[in-house]
């Protein structure tokens, strides 16, 4: 397979004119050549945080606070899982998966309710699709055992010492919501040496100094801390500390489009549309340990290819900032996955 464009090569997403050439399904070559072509090829997304459960419910809950809204266990999401059916669930998830494929996501980072039969939906719900999710068990060690790792719902809602360590010794990946209200929580999350914490919109400097000495990755969701009423993440600082992904969080609360997140990481914090792009590729493809995020030789060849020519993107005279802050799902050519 050769795709032709301008291509956002590399982990710099350096914007060359030219083809990928993909054999076996892995990236052999990146070639620079004049080809006659207005597309974009880039890197295919990774959502690095998401709730894709909550598609039962979309936009339920309004005016309510992040506890009402996601608290276990009584939370308006907890007690609309419980509510809802085994092929209701399945059936909802089916549909959000389809859309983040269809809209150039190769892969998110699911935090799964359920314990084991929440894992076992979600790899019902992806049955015959491409996008090939991530799964964090939650609420049990047998879950995580069943999945890609553990999902804690973060350090003040319980004890996970037990889950962490059994993580651990399963080589498995071990991720915890952390500083999302508040900062009291981020220092019991970082004492149990996650692979990777979520949203940390309140760090103190102490926290911050903690996330860079350990080599913590923060997974930033802006748009659902905006509806939620907690604050903006600092993406500055801690772009600044630490690798930094970007993801879409509850779809209850949002669309788990990553054009959508772009453009509000890009506008509200203060990062280049480089980074917030990178963010939503090989930043997130590095927290999850997965081998793409990045289009260069040797990599899965997980790509996006968006119309240059299409009436939003036609005229950009930077393309980078084009795709992070006015593509959209309707700019979108081509999907490989």
């Amino acid at each position: 397979m050769i795709v032709e464009g301008t291509v956002l090569r590399g982990r710099a997403l350096e914007p060359v004119e030219g083809r990928v050439v993909v054999e076996d399904g892995r990236i052999t070559a990146v070639e620079e050549a004049d080809v006659d072509s207005d597309d974009i090829v880039l890197p295919a997304f990774v959502n690095a945080h998401t709730h894709i459960g909550d598609s039962i419910a979309k936009e339920a809950g309004a005016g309510l606070s992040l506890d009402e809204l996601v608290a276990p266990p009584d939370g308006l999401k907890h007690r609309l899982l419980r509510e809802a059916s085994r092929e209701e669930k399945i059936e909802a998830m089916r549909r959000s998966l389809r859309f983040m494929e269809s809209s150039g996501t190769a892969t998110c980072v699911e935090f799964r309710e359920g314990g084991v039969e929440g894992v076992e939906l979600i790899r019902e719900a992806t049955a015959g699709l491409d996008i090939d999710p991530v799964v964090l068990g939650r609420e049990t060690v047998d879950a995580m055992r069943d999945a890609d790792g553990f999902g804690a719902s973060g350090a003040r809602d319980g004890d996970f010492d037990r889950a962490r360590n059994a993580t651990r010794e399963e080589g498995k990946l071990f991720g915890i919501h952390a500083g999302e209200r508040d900062s009291h929580d981020i220092d019991p999350a970082l004492d149990l040496a996650p692979d990777f914490l979520v949203h940390v919109v309140h760090p103190e400097p102490v926290h911050l100094d903690r996330i860079e000495d350990g080599g913590v990755p923060v997974v930033v969701c802006p748009r659902s801390n905006l509806v939620t009423g907690v604050g903006v993440p600092p993406m500055r600082e801690l772009a600044d500390r630490t690798t930094v992904a970007l993801g879409t969080d509850n779809v209850m609360l949002n669309s788990p489009s990553m054009f959508r997140e772009m453009e509000f990481a890009a506008k509200l914090g203060d990062v280049s549309a480089r980074e917030v792009l990178q963010m939503a590729t090989v930043n997130g493809a590095d927290v999850a340990g997965l081998d793409y995020g990045c289009v260069e030789p040797g990599r899965e060849a997980k790509l996006l290819v968006l119309d240059g020519d299409s009436d939003n993107l036609a005229g950009a005279r930077d393309v980078v900032r084009a795709v992070v802050r006015r593509a959209g799902v309707d700019d979108v050519k081509d999907v490989l996955l």
